[in-house]
């Protein structure tokens, strides 16, 4: 069974492992441009855990998967267009989902894992990335439109409340 924790610097070695391997692979399926081999630099990881934003899945074998997840509004969310939030309420934001191909559905345990911390939480997406589309839609996130990152690229946005 999976648990997640803050992640420690002393996990930098395997975190950084991990994103290597989901740049590979999302290469590999079609979504070249989101992340390619520059995403996320070392310095956001590091910052990420100075501010225990940084999140590992792990279980006795090791760690198998990360993800950062922040409680201050996010900038980009701000404007979205072709489409609403589902509310304006407080919300948890979802970001750098990674995982090391060897544990399947992590996402369904970061989606659980936020929803026991908060009853709103949004999460983008690229447009090519299939894989996690599928992933956000199968644990009830609702598409709301679309956002502009801070390059202006756009992305997906979802959103899941309580009901």
């Amino acid at each position: 069974m999976l648990k997640i924790r803050n992640a420690e610097f002393s996990d930098l070695g395997r975190i950084l492992e991990i994103y290597r391997y989901a740049q590979d692979f999302m290469i590999k399926t079609g979504n070249s441009t989101q992340w390619g081999h520059s995403y996320p630099e070392e310095t956001l990881i590091r910052r990420d855990i100075a501010q225990n934003a940084c999140k590992v899945l792990y279980d006795e074998t090791g760690i198998h998967g990360v993800f950062a997840l922040f409680s201050a509004p996010e900038p980009t969310y701000a404007e979205i267009q072709e489409g609403r939030w589902l509310n304006d309420e407080p919300y948890l934001t979802i970001h750098r989902v990674a995982g090391d191909g060897q544990v399947h559905g992590l996402f369904s345990y970061i989606a659980d894992y936020c929803k026991g911390l908060s009853k709103n939480i949004r999460i983008d997406t690229h447009g090519d990335n299939q894989v996690m589309q599928k992933c956000i839609e199968q644990n009830g996130f609702r598409k709301c439109g679309m956002i502009s990152v801070r390059d202006g690229s756009p992305r997906l946005a979802y959103q899941w409340t309580e009901q």
